[in-house]
């Protein structure tokens, strides 16, 4: 195989290939660390290569402080904890290191820090983004450690209020991470079936950005291009997780969604977001149950732009039909459910009561076209049920 490997700035300065951990604190020095503190999560901070990276550090007099208190699901309690730790160290910076969940919490404390209010007044309502001074947001270089979220190019971040356990959107244009350092060999010990979700939450982010409405054909080019190396490549990471080629690819895919999703996403992320605050279920397994549901209640509205994906992934049968058959296939190929009556604690009520907090979902705006809390009750019971 040939080794991939690039430097680019779209949409923020982007360094991918294996063994580019190495340049972590040359990276460093060149936004101006002096004293970053580690966002992780407890599973990345215990393994061997984690070490390695504090050890580099350390040894270029950067120190090797670490916060790491960060749940799957992270809350607004997580921000306010590593709030704490970056003021008490007074630290000049973050470098973010893990998936989807410490990415969103390193990016919030970045923006909080040294901003009035908690993490909650930059929900992404209105123009509450202009509350926060940007020059007080602290750099961040991201290490995405999953291939799933694409939070290491985003602009916000998902944190579950615990008053309402409600997934809130935080979002500031400076929460975007200056630099971006992939490097697929920190991914070759993700086990198969979180590679599985994270894998499909890469493709969801693909796929509401191509189906949202409006003009954006950048957005869109990526996001096909996105979903045609998820529909190559993740079959492999999850049958081989030391693929190396296939880790490169998925990493890529993952940036692609997020930066695909400026566009907008969709009635997926509508559904999930109050289901995995509710229920705890990991987020990239939500969009896969949803995916398919989902793709029924929008057909009228994106039947032309499954003909172009069907094309585009040179589908054996053509249309809606032919995503709809591969989009089932690969769910099943990779393991992932196709309801939610595995979801501890989902059941009919659950459905009726979360529906009017998928409505207010802001990724429900930008959705191919309106659902009101009658049909998106309608959705959670088809995906309850297994009916498409």
């Amino acid at each position: 195989m040939n080794a991939v490997s690039g430097n680019f700035n779209y949409p923020t300065a982007y360094r991918i290939g294996a063994g580019r951990l190495n340049e972590l604190p040359g990276a460093c020095a060149e936004l101006g660390m002096a004293r970053p503190l580690i966002v992780t999560d407890p599973g990345v901070a215990a393994l061997p290569w984690f070490e390695v990276a504090l050890k580099s550090l350390d040894d270029a007099g950067l120190g090797r402080a670490v916060f790491s208190e960060v749940h799957p699901n992270p809350t607004g309690s997580d921000v306010a904890a590593g709030v704490s730790a970056f003021l008490a160290g007074e630290h000049d910076g973050i470098v973010l290191i893990g998936g989807g969940s410490a990415m969103d919490v390193g990016k919030s404390i970045a923006l909080v820090a040294r901003n009035p209010g908690d993490v909650f007044a930059y929900e992404d309502v209105g123009d509450n983004w202009t509350r926060a001074d940007p020059a007080k947001v602290a750099p961040m270089i991201a290490v995405p450690t999953t291939a799933g979220t694409g939070s290491e190019v985003g602009r916000a971040g998902v944190i579950v209020d615990e008053r309402d356990h409600g997934k809130k959107i935080i979002f500031h244009p400076k929460m975007q991470p200056a630099l971006v350092i992939a490097d697929p060999e920190v991914t070759l010990g993700l086990p198969a079936g979180l590679t599985a979700a994270t894998g499909m939450d890469a493709l969801a982010h693909c796929f509401e950005a191509l189906c949202a409405p409006g003009y954006h054909p950048m957005a869109d080019g990526i996001a096909l291009e996105g979903m045609r190396l998820v529909a190559e490549f993740l079959p492999r990471a999850f049958a081989n997780g030391a693929d190396l080629e296939a880790r490169t690819h998925m990493m890529m895919a993952a940036s692609m969604g997020a930066t695909a999703f400026q566009k907008g996403l969709g009635l997926v992320h509508a559904l999930s977001h109050p289901v995995g605050g509710a229920t705890g279920l990991h987020h990239g397994t939500a969009n896969a149950i949803f995916l398919p549901y989902v793709m029924v209640f929008n057909r009228d509205a994106i039947e032309a732009r499954m003909e172009r994906l069907a094309r585009f992934l040179e589908l054996p049968e053509p249309g809606f039909d032919g995503v709809m058959k591969w989009m089932l296939a690969l769910r099943s190929e990779l393991g992932m459910p196709h309801t939610l009556a595995a979801v501890d604690g989902f059941d009919a009520a659950m459905a009726a009561r979360l529906a009017p907090a998928a409505v207010a979902d802001p990724s429900m705006g930008t959705n191919a076209k309106p659902a009101d809390a009658s049909q998106c009750e309608a959705v959670f019971l088809a995906a309850l049920a297994g009916t498409l």
